[in-house]
């Protein structure tokens, strides 16, 4: 299936990442970008502390689909491994919601804890660098991608923290 069909959860830092960049509108122009409440939540804290081009339109967020998540959805990740308590609240909402859908889903953020949770769960190989997403749509960022949103070194992370986890390599 080609990574245009499938949904893409996006964290909050990505959202973040995607507008200082000038890059959320192509991402969601060419995929189908989804998050959840919380993340959305998230990008609105510090908004007051930010230069007017920095801040992040709350309206164009929802160019993305934005989930609600139950705290049933909360307790059934919960089960799925303890590690879940310990993310950033958004993080672990969209963690919830990835954990309770049956498609064939992409997930995109830079956390490490959050890329250690999809590692121990058997997700390597649905976690996608934003660069890698950026490059498939045909985008180039006005200003360079931090280097947590590239493709090597997400490649080095899931490496590294497979070899931690037990899992082996790739």
């Amino acid at each position: 299936m080609p990574p245009g069909a499938r949904p893409i959860l996006v964290d909050t830092n990505v959202i973040l990442e995607g507008y200082r960049t000038g890059s959320w509108r192509a991402l969601v122009g060419r995929f189908r970008v989804e998050t959840v409440t919380d993340c959305v939540t998230e990008t609105q804290t510090g908004a007051q502390k930010r230069r007017p081009e920095q801040r992040i339109d709350p309206a164009e967020l929802r160019l993305a689909a934005v989930h609600d998540v139950t705290d049933t959805e909360r307790a059934v990740a919960l089960t799925r491994d303890d590690l879940v308590r310990f993310l950033d609240p958004g993080e672990q909402a969209l963690w919830a919601h990835a954990l309770g859908r049956d498609d064939t889903w992409l997930l995109c953020g830079p956390d490490k804890a959050s890329l250690r949770l999809g590692v121990r769960l058997g997700f390597r190989d649905r976690m996608v660098a934003f660069e890698a997403l950026l490059d498939d749509a045909g985008h180039r960022p006005r200003v360079p991608l931090r280097l947590n949103y590239t493709r090597a070194w997400l490649a080095t992370c899931l490496a590294e923290l497979a070899q931690q986890e037990g899992k082996g390599p790739a």
